[in-house]
């Protein structure tokens, strides 16, 4: 389990036959083989460390529905180590289970940040909400706006967002993983049930 509340940005060090290098020293040494580390929000398993590195597989599932298929070496990644109890939860219950991707649409440069207009994918779109949460390449975000008419929902990046995590590069046409609202996905899933129910 995550927070979405991003630990770090690591650069892709290696990509081939499934196996993914990263590089951030700090976290590496706080990583071992069997660890879980999210990366692009992606919860993955740790195989490998070495040195500055660790290594995880991805499985040929997990680049069809992420944008990790997409990924060389240079390309940065957000990273984020699993809550524990110790901490506190300061963004939302993130469970590192991409639902989809989905494509930046607009971008526009506003007074303390920017906002980031994303295409809304139609499956996911009943757990998309205004004022709702969502986790973009692993990052916690709060929706700022849905428009089902034009098919597209936004967010709005403060300053630190932009500086600590990978959504600085966003531009038109860049792909980024989405992990709807937890909740959201159970409520939608009992009001389903009970419509049903009523009907019978």
């Amino acid at each position: 389990m995550f927070t979405g509340i991003i630990s770090a940005t690591g650069q892709v060090v290696e990509w081939r036959l499934g196996r993914l290098g990263v590089a951030h020293p700090d976290l590496a040494r706080r990583l071992d083989v069997g660890s879980s580390v999210a990366v692009n929000g992606v919860c993955l398993t740790v195989v490998e460390v070495e040195g500055s590195a660790f290594f995880v597989d991805v499985v040929p599932e997990t680049r069809r529905r992420t944008n990790l298929g997409s990924l060389g070496p240079g390309n940065e990644v957000n990273l984020e180590l699993p809550l524990t109890l110790a901490q506190g939860l300061d963004g939302h219950l993130v469970q590192g289970h991409v639902d989809g991707v989905a494509r930046v649409v607009g971008v526009a440069d506003v007074e303390l940040g920017r906002e980031v207009r994303f295409e809304l994918p139609e499956a996911l779109a009943p757990y998309i909400t205004e004022k709702g949460s969502i986790t973009l390449d692993g990052t916690s975000l709060t929706v700022t706006g849905v428009d089902d008419a034009s098919g597209t929902f936004s967010v709005a990046l403060i300053p630190h967002t932009l500086e600590h995590t990978v959504a600085y590069r966003y531009v038109p046409s860049t792909l980024v993983n989405v992990e709807v609202d937890l909740v959201a996905r159970y409520v939608a899933r009992v009001m389903g049930f009970q419509a049903l129910a009523e009907h019978r």
